[in-house]
């Protein structure tokens, strides 16, 4: 099975800090940790890419090579979002999209196979078990909050460190404030 991550490309915003990382030779600020993370709760035998479009372009190639394509981002992120699944459903993938802004606004992608919300340390679980059996529903979706001590290690092997600024560290799961 190959399973190509992509994370899509920030537009030019605070988030980006596009021109800013030209003095310090870095093309992006952080790395995908949330895909880096999804990456590790597929299975071992799995082949698995991740491009981040704030690294790296989107090669015919990498959509040749994948059976699955996983997307996630956040709402920032929507445009891009939307232009890789397009490539991707033009390729004739299967596609799979979590993270903030599917949860949020999923309804506004119609294109998408299958939905993986939430929380990823408890729905795709569900994903993969439904994947096995060949019956892979539209929507997995969970209240559940995992323990933080369950949570794996990113998949840093996915990725060149060197690519980014500075790197991230998970230690707690969304607002503390329910936001």
């Amino acid at each position: 099975m190959n399973v190509l991550l992509v994370y899509p490309e920030y537009p030019p915003t605070f988030w980006s800090f596009k021109h800013a990382l030209k003095f310090i030779n870095k093309k992006a600020s952080l790395p995908p940790l949330g895909l880096l993370t999804v990456a590790s709760l597929l299975p071992h035998g799995w082949k698995k890419k991740l491009v981040d479009l704030n690294v790296a372009f989107l090669k015919d190639e990498d959509l040749n090579w994948a059976d699955y394509v996983m997307v996630s981002g956040m709402i920032v992120q929507k445009r891009s979002a939307s232009e890789v699944i397009q490539r991707a459903k033009a390729s004739g993938k299967f596609v799979i999209a979590g993270g903030p802004l599917f949860t949020t606004s999923y309804s506004e992608f119609p294109d998408v196979d299958c939905f993986v919300l939430n929380e990823g340390e408890v729905t795709i679980p569900m994903f993969l078990k439904d994947m096995e059996q060949g019956k892979i529903k539209r929507f997995y979706s969970s209240d559940e909050k995992p323990d933080m001590m369950c949570v794996p290690v990113p998949d840093w092997s996915l990725i060149n460190l060197k690519d980014y600024a500075s790197m991230s560290l998970q230690v707690s799961r969304g607002c503390p404030f329910n936001c």
